[in-house]
């Protein structure tokens, strides 16, 4: 596993939205030395800053982003819960943790944040930046913010702009976690199980299920696709903060490359970076539809379809599939 680091801003932090952090923490890997092409990697909802952790396929000595050729930087992203400034972390203005009173995010905060790492460690050229889900919102925006500072990016199944299917889906989560906040503001963990459990319903298929919880034999209740809903509610609600979902969830429904940039065609139109878009067949949270739009509008952006069982979360299961295209479309 790689060693997590912290940079301090120790300025002010303004946001999108107007409000102001006092100070800004930001947790972060580093690995590979300085003098190897960079290789950034931005992360999806719940992960953390440490890729080869929840991308071991792809991330780590003998993978494709191998430590030993590539300087591998990932920064945990702006209000999660693994080290990077967040609802969780002390106001230093009030002595007390945020909770409700963080402020909303934006992808472009995040980015934001990531231009002040990327500055701290001296870094003026990206060789490859990859991300998928909101990871890939995150690559794509800062793509369109610096367009100069990239040579290649991968997009994997996400979006221009995130959909009202996705911000939908978003709402019933945390709807789900507020019915489990009392007046005082304690969390009852059993909200978070609820919204990881509708989540799970987006991330996947109905082939997933089909394949993974279908019963082979008669009965009329404990089904193997109930306690599996139980069981992922449970996992993210003993790892995660109920107020960092609420706040990266929003985060992603605020994702549009568009906003104040004369509209969406005209944002892909910025991107200078060597673009490879990747979709995944089965994804019902960032159909297909959405990947091409991407492709047709990012100038001299690729496109290619990933077949898999596993709905969303294809863009963290298939390993192989993504790599082939990273080395067709990149020669790496």
């Amino acid at each position: 596993m790689a060693e997590n680091k912290v940079y301090p801003t120790g300025l002010p932090f303004y946001m999108e939205g107007g409000a102001t952090l006092a100070g800004l923490d930001i947790t972060y890997t580093d690995t590979g030395g300085q003098n190897k092409p960079v290789v950034w990697i931005c992360h999806a909802l719940t992960a953390n800053a440490d890729p080869s952790e929840w991308w071991p396929g792809l991330v780590g000595t003998g993978r494709l982003f191998d430590p030993e050729k590539y300087r591998i930087v990932c920064a945990n992203i702006l209000g999660s819960c693994y080290g990077t400034t967040g609802p969780a972390s002390i106001d230093p203005l009030t002595g007390k943790a945020y909770g409700t009173s963080f402020p909303l995010v934006t992808i472009r905060d995040m980015v934001h944040a990531h231009r002040l790492l990327q500055k701290h460690l001296g870094i003026d050229h990206i060789f490859l930046s990859i991300g998928g889900s909101m990871g890939g919102q995150q690559v794509l925006e800062w793509a369109i913010t610096d367009p100069y500072l990239f040579e290649r990016i991968c997009l994997l199944a996400c979006n221009a702009r995130h959909s009202p299917w996705g911000i939908a889906f978003n709402e019933a989560q945390r709807m789900a976690i507020e019915a489990g906040i009392d007046a005082e503001g304690n969390v009852n963990p059993l909200g978070l199980e609820a919204a990881r459990s509708l989540a799970i319903l987006s991330y996947r298929h109905y082939i997933t299920f089909d394949l993974k919880q279908y019963e082979t034999e008669d009965k009329i209740d404990d089904f193997r696709a109930s306690s599996y809903q139980r069981y992922q509610g449970l996992k993210l609600s003993r790892r995660f903060n109920a107020y960092s979902y609420i706040t990266l969830s929003k985060a992603m429904d605020s994702h549009h490359v568009g906003r104040k940039r004369g509209g969406i065609p005209h944002a892909l139109s910025l991107v200078k970076a060597k673009t490879a878009v990747i979709g995944i067949n089965t994804d019902v949270l960032f159909p297909l539809a959405e990947q091409k739009l991407l492709a047709d509008q990012i100038p001299g952006a690729t496109l290619d379809k990933i077949h898999s069982d596993y709905g969303h979360d294809g863009f963290l299961l298939e390993y192989e599939d993504i790599q082939k295209v990273l080395e067709k479309r990149f020669q790496l």
